[in-house]
């Protein structure tokens, strides 16, 4: 296991310097670096680096010389022995950072004051740095553990060629399992929540073993509930395991617990059912092997009281009793025995219960009471891209989760699931479309009394996510599995089930349809944001963030961005073989990029620098700025010189900004050579104003990440990856790498570019808006304004031709655009979508508007 081993660990500064090719452990060594920074006899720049700050008074350093180096790996740990009564409050987490200059790996340890770049998803693995300044710290819990600090930091682009063959310099730290540089825990956690396991402290080995019964006194739940109290040394019990809940991570700064773990798990006998709770190293060793369905013989075990305010999840059979006055507890300090009984073992006198599960089809989820708990079964036919959300209780824990749709032929719409981690990243990070999968122990989220109705399940505590119909996970009795079988038989013989999705922006879920609803559902201090305070919560979000604030103003600008693509009718596969020969959608993506350069100039500080976020919606997605950061946690822009073809396609080819003051502010496109179109209206508001504007944030770029992309199974490794979070640990690609832009467009219709300016017409901001509603609507009328249309959304890719997505769209644009004109300096509220996206691309969605006389 992984506690503290005692023993003394080798000096950095002489472990495996003089050894050109110490012996290597594969699962030691996990990462890589740069083949072009290394050469053969090169000196290795982490060890000059290392040597000039030891022999350094100061204990800190700048470089002689500053060379590029990889990044390998970003593992995030508790921070220990930091005050915690001092102001600021120092963070809760550190990072350590794994380097390699080609010659050697060398683990860092990140300057807390640096935690920003690695929140914003700016410092990642895969890309190259430069270290300005660096200093050397002691662990004085370890022996002769001198750690190099990165202090100061350049962050570069992402590299193409990495290599995994260097050795770390240092050998403490090719140990297994990893271990933090500093404090006392023996493990990492995951870097973007603290539910998943995470590290090679987590087992997986335990096996199933006979056990022989004859001596075994067994004692039944409900007898123990009785006589627990009074017994000094508790009996075996034989139970199964019906349900069992994601970890929680507890630990906090001021706590010596080594690994802060807990875990649920609900078992039960043919006398009762009962909470059981593992605790601390007991769930690195037993977690990721304890499976629901499993049978247990549990000894040396001990009881308590249960908690109060817990709910425990239902029993799988109505008839067994639910014991709730206590709870089992495993801990290591009871040294308990846990035997996994082979299904085979299992005698039907025993009478343990069997799973049962509560299966709903689509058609009967319209009939379910809002909080129900229910299980479903079906075919993956959207995948959306992980995003995360806040704590309540804490500034730096977040959750994970992602939004995800379920056929299963029942209803012509699917299940709408708001799908969170469950503990289980084998499978949440590799979730495809057109895979069967199945999950359990899900809520229902309903609201009948709001336009359009809310009806969505989501994960609770319990939940398990299944990719298959897994033996001894389902009864294949089950009329309704039998159903879905036979149903995904027939669709695969139709040749059916090819138009799925994966990623990009999901506007879920829906807001209600008017202002009043929608406060009263809100449980914040202050419901409205001031405009001038957007850029503020834009900037403090961080990697793959999500949230949604309301502003006032002033809608001024509306222009239509159709979507073109030169390889509109081509496969994915046959784009990326023709990857070379430009686009029209990216040719249209540099003019758009010019066109918000051209803009940002009149709006620059006069710094002659831009800062960060305020460039996130106008700069390049692949990262041409790198970002220096300072111990006192400045942010600093260095632009990037531009190549001769770099400036040649800045130069603008379409108005911009700064020309819209001038006559003819709109542009028209023609549909079937008889309606003349308007696809831009611009207010005689804005061009009084917008000269005189104290700030314009422009967020209105749509990234190539926020388009939902119709899902290809030839590249699902890479799709997968684009969607889901940064890793902590490099990993090499598979063949070329493919460009996402290169992958057709799940949505028919194009997006909107919105400018809100502020009641006091000193700010205005620049929004998208992503509208995914099918061409159906706009053919009954049913979305005939903006206001409608948010009310209708989904991202199913539309069957009709593309000549009919290109008039449908455009009329629907016009319909939009001349319904936006007749708001010309009306007061609205609008419901915005802020996301951060990482590496220093931000956008704001418009979701919905409200009419503030119309909100009763």
């Amino acid at each position: 296991m992984s506690g503290e081993s005692g023993q003394p660990q080798a000096d950095p500064s002489q472990a495996g310097v003089d050894m050109p090719h110490p012996e290597r452990n594969g699962a030691a060594v996990p990462r890589g670096v740069v083949r072009r920074v290394g050469a053969l006899g090169r000196r290795s720049w982490i060890q000059k680096v290392f040597e000039q700050v030891i022999d350094s008074p100061r204990r800190w350093v700048t470089p002689l010389e500053v060379v590029p180096v990889a990044v390998l790996a970003v593992q995030r740990y508790l921070l220990e022995d930091e005050p915690r009564n001092v102001k600021p409050k120092p963070p809760l987490y550190c990072f350590d950072v794994t380097i390699s200059d080609g010659v050697y790996q060398e683990k860092c340890y990140l300057d807390p004051s640096l935690n920003s770049l690695v929140y914003k998803n700016i410092l990642k693995v895969g890309i190259e740095v430069r270290i300005f300044r660096v200093s050397c710290i002691y662990n004085e819990k370890r022996i002769g553990q001198g750690i190099l600090c990165i202090d100061n930091v350049l962050c570069g682009e992402l590299l193409e060629s990495v290599s995994l063959e260097t050795p770390f310099r240092n050998s403490a730290h090719r140990e297994v399992p990893e271990r933090p540089l500093r404090g006392e825990k023996s493990h990492y956690l995951p870097l973007w929540n603290n539910e998943d396991p995470y590290g090679d402290i987590w087992l997986n080995n335990k096996q199933p073993k006979e056990h022989e019964f004859n001596h075994t006194k067994i004692i039944s739940l409900s007898h123990l509930e009785m006589t627990w109290s009074n017994t000094k040394n508790l009996p075996p019990l034989l139970v199964r395991i019906l349900y069992k809940s994601k970890l929680r991570y507890y630990g906090k700064p001021n706590k010596k617990i080594i690994e802060p773990y807990q875990t649920f798990l609900e078992v039960a006998d043919s006398s009762g059912t009962v909470s059981m709770i593992m605790w601390n190293t007991l769930c690195p060793e037993w977690y990721k092997s304890l499976h629901v369905g499993l049978v247990l013989l549990l000894q040396n075990y001990s009881i308590r009281k249960s908690y109060p305010f817990r709910m425990q999840p239902l029993p799988v059979d109505p008839h067994i009793k639910l014991i709730s006055t206590m709870e089992i507890c495993l801990n290591i300090r009871d040294f308990p025995n846990i035997i996994i009984i082979p299904e085979k073992q299992v005698k039907p006198e025993w009478r343990l219960p069997k799973l049962n599960h509560r299966f709903v089809t689509r058609s009967e989820l319209d009939k379910m009471p809002n909080n129900y708990i229910c299980d479903v079964i079906g075919v993956l036919v959207f995948v959306g891209r992980v995003q995360r959300s806040k704590k309540k209780e804490s500034r730096e824990d977040f959750w994970s989760y992602r939004w995800i749709h379920i056929a299963d032929g029942t209803s012509e719409q699917p299940f709408i699931v708001e799908l969170f981690s469950t503990s289980q990243p084998e499978i949440f990070e590799h979730i495809y479309p057109m895979t069967y999968f199945t999950c359990t122990q899900l809520k229902v989220v309903r609201n009948d009394d709001q336009v359009p109705k809310l009806l969505y399940l989501t994960t609770t505590n319990e939940s398990h996510i299944f990719m298959t119909c897994h033996k001894g996970q389902l009864r294949n009795d089950d009329a309704k599995v039998k159903n879905f079988i036979q149903w995904v038989k027939e669709k695969n013989d139709s040749g059916e089930g090819k138009n799925t999705v994966i990623g990009g922006y999901y506007p879920y879920p829906p807001v209600p349809e008017t202002f009043w609803k929608y406060s009263s559902s809100l449980k914040v201090e202050s419901l409205l944001t001031a405009i001038s305070e957007v850029k503020v919560e834009i900037e403090d979000l961080q990697y793959r963030e999500q949230k949604r604030i309301a502003i006032q103003g002033i809608i001024t600008v509306i222009k239509y961005v159709p979507y073109h693509s030169a390889t509109q009718s081509a496969s994915a596969s046959e784009t990326l073989r023709n990857a070379k020969r430009p686009s029209t959608s990216e040719a249209a993506r540099k003019e758009s990029q010019s066109q918000e350069k051209d803009g940002k100039r009149h709006h620059d500080d006069g710094s002659g620098r831009s800062q960060c976020h305020s460039a996130c919606a106008s700069s390049n997605p692949v990262p041409k700025k790198r970002i220096t950061q300072t111990p006192s946690g400045k942010q600093i822009p260095v632009p990037q010189p531009e190549t001769s073809s770099q400036t040649k396609e800045s130069k603008p080819s379409m108005p911009s900004s700064s020309d819209s003051g001038r006559e003819n502010p709109s542009h028209t496109f023609v549909v079937r050579a008889k309606k003349t179109i308007s696809d831009k209206w611009e207010s005689q508001l804005w061009r009084d104003k917008k000269f005189s504007l104290i700030d314009h944030l422009r967020y209105s770029r749509v990234h190539p990440e926020s388009i939902p992309r119709k899902f290809s199974s030839e590249h699902r490794h890479f799709l997968g990856q684009q969607f889901n979070s940064q890793p902590a640990k490099y990993v090499p690609p598979e063949g070329k790498v493919p460009k996402l832009d290169h992958f057709k467009s799940a949505r028919s219709l194009g997006h909107f570019e919105l400018t809100i300016l502020g009641l006091n017409h000193e700010i205005a901001i620049d929004v998208a808006f992503l509208p995914m509603y099918s061409l159906q609507d706009a053919q009954t009328s049913q979305v005939d304004t903006l206001l409608t249309c948010m009310n209708y959304s989904c991202v199913y890719p539309q069957a009709s031709t593309s000549s009919e997505k290109t008039t449908g769209s455009r009329v629907l644009a016009g319909d939009i655009i001349k319904a936006v004109s007749k708001m010309d300096r009306e007061h609205v509220i609008c419901i915005l979508d802020i996301c951060n996206l990482g590496s220093n691309k931000a956008e704001v969605y418009l979701h919905k508007i409200y009419k503030p006389n119309k909100t009763s």
